[in-house]
Formats: structure tokens, C-alpha cells, sequence
């Protein structure tokens, strides 16, 4: 199992903080694309990836016991 953390909107449309899927096999891109189905997630092609706190990219290979993070671009003003 692997823990899916949803960070700033993504966390408000997701409806949690985490949640605990099986990706172990996966890409960083198929996951965020099963992902963008079931929950309809907005902008992921601007969101940011980390695996077990570090960032990482589309192609990179989820193993089991993972922590995956989403992390969107922030804003201020």
C-alpha cells in the first residue's frame, strides 16, 4: 500500500487529506491519470510530485510502501 497525500486544492476536491491506494508498479503519470478519473482533479499537468519527500517526475516507478505526495503551484499576492 501506498500513502497519497493531496495537498492546497487538490485536497478539497479529493475530500481528504490522504488516502491509502496500492501503486506499487505504477508511474508517477498513470497514477495521476487514474487519479484525475475517479476524482475529476483539476491542473495536474502543473502539479509538482514527491515520493518519499523528494520530488520526482512523471516516469518515475512507484514502489510498494511509497509516500506520494501532489503538490500544486502556489500563489500569493
Amino acid at each position: 500500500m501506498n500513502k497519497v497525500l493531496f495537498f492546497a486544492h487538490l485536497r478539497d476536491v479529493v475530500g481528504a487529506e490522504f488516502l491509502s491506494l496500492d501503486a506499487a508498479g505504477k508511474t508517477v503519470a498513470q497514477l495521476k491519470s487514474e487519479l484525475c478519473e475517479k476524482y475529476d482533479l483539476p491542473r495536474m499537468e502543473t502539479v509538482m510530485t514527491a515520493i518519499n519527500e523528494e520530488f520526482s517526475s512523471n516516469d518515475e516507478v512507484i514502489h510498494e510502501g511509497d509516500e506520494v505526495a501532489f503538490i500544486p503551484p502556489v500563489s500569493g499576492g
